[in-house]
């Protein structure tokens, strides 16, 4: 069986080939709960129009795609990162449209504050995160103007759902391997005892 090597921080991770396979297994039903979550359930109980339901889900699995990694601490990790980015876009999306309509010049404004509020909170790897976030949400706003200040609360609550969803899959699936891997070790142990 293949082994692929993973660089995590000063260690260097084998994973084996059947590993991979079933992370992503995971990590893509992962993205169909969220999609369908965000599509189906959560756009029975509000929707704009299809259309932003279908965006609500694609933004839903972007963020369980971001959060998903090979170990509870980084998806951890990636969740805050997540959060916190979305959670400055959302508070300036949600002042600005609720003045003003889209403008390009506007976005380009928020995506410079954002990148200077991230940064002072001692985020600084968080500005690219929250200048997409910034700058889809303004996008969507320009292509459905009425009532655009929807928008950031919809795109907020699409990604807390795809980041919990994303760090439930990625718990289940380090843990699940963490537990193939001890009945891994235990299993020639056993068959050499029964061979005896």
């Amino acid at each position: 069986m293949a082994t692929i090597h993973k660089q995590d921080g000063p260690h260097l991770v084998s994973f084996q080939t059947g590993e991979v396979v079933a992370r992503a297994a995971m990590l893509a039903i992962s993205c169909v709960i969220s999609y369908w979550l965000i599509t189906h359930i959560l756009a029975s109980t509000y929707s704009i129009s299809r259309d932003d339901d279908l965006l609500g889900g694609m933004w839903a699995v972007a963020a369980t795609i971001f959060v998903y990694r090979y170990s509870h601490a980084e998806s951890v990790r990636a969740a805050l990162s997540r959060m916190a980015a979305t959670s400055v876009s959302f508070a300036l999306c949600l002042v600005y449209l609720l003045i003003f309509p889209f403008h390009v010049w506007g976005m380009a404004a928020l995506i410079g504050i954002g990148a200077i509020v991230v940064t002072t909170m001692g985020r600084p790897d968080d500005t690219i995160t929250t200048g997409i976030t910034i700058a889809v949400i303004m996008v969507v706003a320009a292509l459905s103007p009425h009532d655009a200040w929807r928008q950031p609360i919809l795109r907020l609550v699409d990604t807390t759902v795809g980041v919990a969803i994303g760090v439930a899959a990625g718990w289940l699936a380090a843990n699940a391997m963490r537990v193939t891997k001890l009945i891994g070790r235990d299993r020639p142990k056993a068959d050499a005892g029964e061979r005896a």
